[in-house]
């Protein structure tokens, strides 16, 4: 446990507040003692932010930090975080308040415990206590992101990359050769299988194309549901035996599989990735053409270029090529000068799921249609 120092000033005469920084990882609490220097110019305040913020059930790290930063993405920044606690976050639950200490540049992390008016003022002031609060897991702790949204996306494979297709188990057989089986079903199962004993099953869909190289790069993936490993197979097969726990969609011969991952961390902080990356909108969930406010696109960039969870990118459409009437001309008049105009931030980018060359991303703060093929840049 990191140590730690409270002073308690007059609020109303001082503006200073302090408070305690709370991070849990693996079940404990950490104290963090927040860094004294102002945030950069780029992680600027709100003109209109809040001396302070309750925190309450159904508010997100994002829409908290939209209250005092024009940028969200300068949360890590603005409590003093380093790369280490970027992966472990902190958790913040409903309850705790969050001061914005205006003389450091910084946001607390605190607990009111009394109001009282002893220095013969008359006026108010708040005593602050740092407290350690040890909740287990972490269940309550608010989300970076609306978990309802992305939630389907953290365990399904919807994105296989091309590796992830070869050699891949796959379905050969099924009891009375039906076409298709359900849950509690019997399937036999051809290929090494690694991992634990529950599978998914998916059927490869849409290839995804890289916007620059035009490589297929991953597919689409149709998720089909679970498989539980009922038996390996025995000496001289190559066959497996598993049961359908829960199916999503029929499945059938010729159908993949592959183990189920883990959960995902939820609690993601925003953050500036740690390298610049250049990306391009790959696809958009769903099969549409354009997106909105909290929908997911995929971008043709992962763990290999840099990006991790809780990345944020800019959302930017092409600018456009259009003639400039207003130039002279050739000499013969028919040349006609062409410009290109500025490329257009239409939002934010929220990473919340990584692969080798492929991510998904929610979009936030869209002020227009996001599309395929638009990019996808580390904040400036």
């Amino acid at each position: 446990m990191k140590n730690f120092s409270t002073v308690g000033p007059r609020l109303a005469r001082t503006r200073a507040w302090t408070g305690l920084a709370a991070a849990l990882a693996l079940g404990s609490i950490t104290l963090l003692a927040a860094s004294a220097h102002a945030a950069p110019d780029a992680c600027s305040f709100r003109a209109d932010a809040p001396d302070q913020h309750k925190v309450v059930k159904g508010d997100t790290l994002w829409d908290i930090a939209g209250r005092f930063l024009d940028q969200p993405w300068c949360w890590p920044t603005v409590w003093g975080m380093n790369r280490e606690e970027i992966a472990n976050p902190h958790w913040i639950y409903p309850g705790q308040i969050i001061w914005f200490d205006r003389t450091a540049g910084r946001l607390r992390l605190g607990q009111p415990l009394a109001v009282s008016t002893d220095d013969g003022s008359g006026l108010p002031s708040q005593r602050l206590q740092p407290q350690a609060r040890v909740l287990g897991v972490g269940q309550d702790a608010i989300s970076s992101i609306p978990a309802h949204v992305i939630e389907p996306f953290l365990t399904q494979p919807l994105i296989i990359e091309n590796d992830e297709l070869t050699g891949a188990p796959r379905i050969v057989a099924t009891p009375d050769n039906h076409v298709f089986i359900g849950k509690d079903d019997k399937a036999y199962v051809r290929g090494t299988l690694t991992g634990g004993p529950t599978f998914q099953a998916f059927r490869p869909g849409k290839p995804l194309k890289d916007p620059q190289t035009g490589q297929v790069i991953a597919y689409e993936a149709f998720y089909l549901g679970t498989l539980s490993l009922q038996a390996e197979a025995p000496p001289g097969s190559d066959v497996h035996t598993f049961i359908v726990q829960n199916a999503k969609e029929e499945m059938g011969k010729g159908d993949q599989l592959r183990p189920l991952p883990p959960m995902p961390m939820q609690n993601f902080v925003p953050h500036a990735p740690a390298q610049p990356v250049a990306a391009r909108v790959l696809a958009i969930y769903g099969g549409v053409s354009h997106a909105g406010q909290n929908q997911v696109v995929s971008i043709n960039r992962g763990q290999l270029d840099g990006l991790d969870i809780g990345a944020v990118l800019q959302l930017y459409h092409t600018g456009k090529t259009v003639n400039d009437e207003t130039a002279p001309k050739s000499w013969l008049g028919l040349r006609t000068q062409q410009v290109k105009l500025p490329d257009e931030k239409v939002g934010n980018l929220f990473i919340f799921r990584v692969f080798k060359h492929v991510s998904y991303g929610l979009i936030m703060q869209v002020s227009a249609p996001v599309e395929v093929g638009d990019y996808a840049k580390s904040p400036e």
